[in-house]
């Protein structure tokens, strides 16, 4: 009776579960030549000057939720703002589409396609999830294998784990997950995540490596959030701080000599690039580099309680207070957060 309802639920799904390529214009390779270095040969391509052409980068999956071709999926399948997505319904069904909105923090993407009578899924609820609940993964797994589908049950609930993005080349911090043993695999990335009553539950978007049976979705909730944002404003509106950092822990702690193992540590990524944006409103705020944010509105930061979370239950407008650890000395600020432009 199981096995039926399941098969049942899939053939209902599986036509509103898309596959997103991923394309840009890069120069176009005019085959392939051997360079000798170090006493070995390097196949090295042979690029045509002033020519481009259209390459597939990447690829992952998403599910349609309106007849009118609204499409939700994962940030980082589209994080790349100068790439063009192509969206495959069937075959012989390909639109190009929009995105409409990104939520790098939840790692959750809007997107639209001009079609009507579209076949789509629901959206459940992520509220009141129990251990051991049934579920089913549907995506395309390597981007190869289509309508890949996968069962198991919810085996944790609220995980945050760091997840690495390929395409952006970063690592984010993803909290609040919803942790499966239904199998996600690359390209799978952006599918729906579906209960027994074939209602959406999480969007697929992180699985670990070198381990069996440990994928995570984000809650769909924290979806339909963006949505009723966008419907009301147009986009998704989100507290800003404007600072770039890492969280500490003992492992980074004690390799830097830091003086604490939790919080913030403002720092930034990469040379060439500022920890405190300038005009944001840490900057207004009189944040500095090498900063550590102890505690936000009284809650102490942490790997479980990260400050992009707690900025996150706070609202554009409000004021909020830090407690900061600067040169030895802890002192508070209060600031007003500002929306992010």
């Amino acid at each position: 009776m199981e096995e039926t309802k399941i098969i049942k639920i899939v053939k209902q799904a599986c036509p509103a579960v898309i596959t997103i390529v991923i394309s840009k214009d890069l120069p176009k390779v005019d085959g392939f030549y051997m360079l000798p270095y170090g006493g070995q040969n390097f196949v090295v391509p042979r690029i045509e000057k002033n020519k481009k052409q259209k390459t597939k980068i990447g690829g992952g999956s998403g599910f349609i939720i309106s007849s009118d071709g609204l499409v939700l999926t994962s940030q980082h399948v589209v994080s790349d703002p100068h790439a063009e997505y192509t969206i495959i319904v069937e075959p012989e069904k390909i639109y190009p589409a929009k995105v409409l909105a990104r939520d790098p923090i939840n790692d959750i993407a809007v997107l639209k396609i001009n079609a009507k009578n579209l076949p789509y899924l629901k959206l459940g609820s992520s509220n009141n999830l129990q251990l051991g609940e049934t579920v089913i993964a549907i995506g395309n797994a390597l981007g190869e294998f289509h309508d890949t589908v996968s069962t198991g049950v919810v085996s944790g609930l609220s995980r945050s784990i760091s997840a690495f993005d390929g395409m952006a080349q970063q690592a984010t911090n993803l909290c609040g997950l919803i942790q499966t043993d239904a199998a996600i695999n690359p390209g799978n990335s952006g599918g729906p995540l579906i209960n027994s009553q074939g209602k959406v539950i999480g969007i697929n978007t992180a699985m670990v490596a070198m381990a069996q049976n440990l994928g995570f979705a984000i809650p769909i909730n924290s979806a339909k959030k963006d949505l009723d944002e966008i419907k009301r404003y147009g986009r998704i509106k989100k507290p800003f701080l404007g600072v770039r950092y890492i969280l500490l822990n003992e492992q980074v702690a004690e390799k830097n000599k830091l003086p604490v193992n939790y919080g913030a540590l403002i720092i930034r990524e990469t040379l060439g690039e500022s920890a405190v944006i300038k005009g944001s409103t840490a900057d207004k705020a009189g944040l500095k580099e090498f900063d550590i944010i102890l505690e936000c509105n009284k809650q102490k930061i942490s790997a479980d309680n990260p400050l992009s979370s707690l900025l996150q239950k706070s609202k554009i407008g409000g004021e909020i207070e830090l407690k900061i650890l600067r040169e030895g000395k802890e002192i508070t600020i209060k600031l007003t957060l500002e929306e992010k432009k």
